[in-house]
This record gives structure tokens, sequence and C-alpha cells, in this order.
């Protein structure tokens, strides 16, 4: 019997991440000061690094740039290929190691009228896709 217990309200999605760009800024911030990728995505969080780590508890806001492949059928131009959240960091890999350091931050917020639908038709599709 199994003990594991998947806790996650949303399900995640994984993504490639030399494909699926994010940036970052902290709240006090101006505008997007870092750049990173993307592993897996929900309706609910984002999993992701960057060069530095952020940490935990901290509140953000992302730009997500999803990939063409994962849009397909509902691909939005312009504007629309990013959706904006904002976020609290939940959890940080220890920023010690070498190289990028990955994270994962919880939605608090989409940013834009639409963010969450075209997420949501996003995560649709490409669920679709998979399940095919």
């Amino acid at each position: 019997m199994s003990t594991n217990v998947n806790r996650r309200q949303f399900e995640r999605i994984a993504l490639n991440p030399a494909y699926t760009q994010v940036a970052v800024r902290l709240l006090d911030e101006d505008h997007f000061t870092l750049q990173g990728h993307t592993y897996d995505i929900s309706e609910g969080g984002v999993q992701f690094e960057l060069d530095r780590g952020i940490e935990p508890g901290t509140r953000i806001a992302l730009q997500i740039t999803l990939p063409e492949a994962f849009r397909g059928q509902y691909a939005d131009i312009g504007p629309g290929r990013s959706v904006f959240v904002f976020g609290t960091v939940v959890w940080l890999e220890d920023e010690d190691e070498r190289g990028p350091v990955r994270m994962a931050a919880v939605f608090t917020s989409f940013a834009r009228e639409g963010d969450r639908e075209r997420l949501l038709r996003q995560l649709a599709a490409k669920a679709a896709r998979r399940a095919a």
C-alpha cells in the first residue's frame, strides 16, 4: 500500500525549461530584473529557476511566457503570449550550490483580466494532448 499522498490542489504540467521563460520582480521594484526558466506550472503556482535565490515568504510578480507548442490552438499573439501573476515564494533549493537556483511560488492573484482564463485554456490544451 502506497503512503504517498498528493497534497496539491492543482495538477502540475511539466514544461521544457529551455523554451519557457520567466521574468521576476520584487514588489518594491519598478521593472522585471530577474530572468529565468520555468519547470512546471499549474493553476495555483509555478516551479522555476533564477541565477539567484529569493527567500521563501517574499512576494513577487512574474511574467511567464509559455512556448508556442504549449499554446497550441489557443495561441495568443503580442502581450497575450505571457501570463502575469503575483505570487509568494514558498520554497528554495540550496542556493549555495553552483548554478541557477530552483524555487517555487504559489499564485496569489493574476495581474491582468483574462490571464487566469488564458492559463486555464493552455493547461487544458496541454493536458488533452498528453492524454491522447
